[in-house]
């Protein structure tokens, strides 16, 4: 294990931790702030463990556009996708680092069920694109705004926000999630991907993404392919860059960004929207996204004193303000 005390995460300061605090969250991405700050606003005390930097996290490298994919369909995830939707809609009204709502295409190659889609309560002004809107290649399609989340402004927001409250941030790398008792008598476990080494949980793993950063030119609009043929497509436009995918790649570590794949994703981006093309490429990132085989565990254990908050695949900030107030109902009833 490595380091002992409350410090620093990329430049905010983490309060001291003096005695036991009501609740421990172990994990630093947008899981667990989230959750970490919906407990406070519950009165409670919690500190954070974390074995990484906060620009470290998967979070970090995150697209970040609302969408639930690849989460299951309907029931709890509709819940929490919508939950989560209306908050950042709110904090892009109110002006939050790094979120806006942002014009958003989803196109598909194959005609989908008449309706709309599962997940279309939660948006307010989806619409089915017409065939000219869509063009020649897909046979259906939607347009809506949906919010977007500028990871490397929003986490340290989200941090400075938890630590304002009264916060605590400890960097240990733990063993065990029993090791985070020492801190606190109840503990959230949102530690994504390495809850499958904490709890055994082989149902977790990962599912590699590579991206390409570009400058932006000038987009407005984020658009994702649901099923391009060519390979997962989305263009997703920042407020300087343009993230470019990707890759969706079960079961595969490797961290690495590879050149043919990101000539692929190139040529399948820039053949949909070719002011891309003249965009000075910024960077190659790669992230394992923290997946679940039959969906994001979200439950208290039987004596109610851990509960657990992992397994959102790609779709953490989707889901994150839902099952962050999901799980601090569990975790403030055990420790009320």
């Amino acid at each position: 294990m490595d380091g002992t005390t409350a410090g620093t995460v990329n430049g905010a300061t983490g309060g001291t931790v003096d005695g036991v605090m009501d609740v421990v969250v172990v994990g630093s991405g947008i899981i667990g702030l989230t959750t970490a700050i919906r407990l406070q606003e519950k009165g409670l005390r919690v500190v954070v463990v974390t074995a990484d930097g906060l620009l470290s996290t998967t979070s970090a490298v995150a697209a970040a556009v609302w969408f639930p994919v690849a989460t299951g369909t309907g029931g709890r995830v509709a819940d929490w996708s919508a939950t989560a939707f209306a908050e950042f809609a709110r904090q892009a009204e109110e002006g939050v680092p790094g979120v806006s709502m942002r014009s958003t295409r989803m196109l598909e190659h194959e005609r989908q069920s008449a309706g709309q889609p599962w997940w279309g309560d939660a948006v307010p002004d989806l619409r089915r694109l017409t065939a000219a809107e869509r063009g020649a290649d897909c046979a259906d399609g939607w347009s809506f705004t949906a919010p977007a989340v500028e990871m490397p402004l929003y986490l340290p927001w989200l941090l400075g926000r938890f630590v304002d409250n009264g916060g605590g941030i400890v960097h240990r790398r733990l063993d065990t999630l029993d090791q985070a008792r020492a801190w606190a008598p109840v503990v959230v476990n949102a530690t994504g991907i390495g809850a499958r080494q904490l709890c055994d949980d082989r149902a977790v793993h990962p599912i590699r993404g590579q991206l390409v950063l570009v400058r932006n030119p000038g987009l407005p609009t984020s658009t994702r392919i649901q099923d391009d043929p060519a390979g997962y497509t989305y263009i997703h436009p920042r407020s300087t860059d343009v993230v470019l995918g990707g890759t969706f790649e079960p079961d595969d570590w490797n961290t690495v960004a590879d050149p043919a794949t990101a000539e692929a994703i190139l040529a399948r981006c820039t053949a949909r929207i070719p002011a891309l093309r003249e965009a000075r490429v910024l960077g190659h990132v790669v992230g394992l996204r923290p997946a679940r085989h039959g969906g994001p565990r979200l439950e208290a254990e039987p004596d109610g004193r851990t509960v657990h908050n992992y397994g959102h695949g790609g779709a953490g900030v989707t889901l994150s303000w839902g099952c962050a107030d999901a799980a601090a109902e569990l975790a403030a009833a055990a420790a009320s």
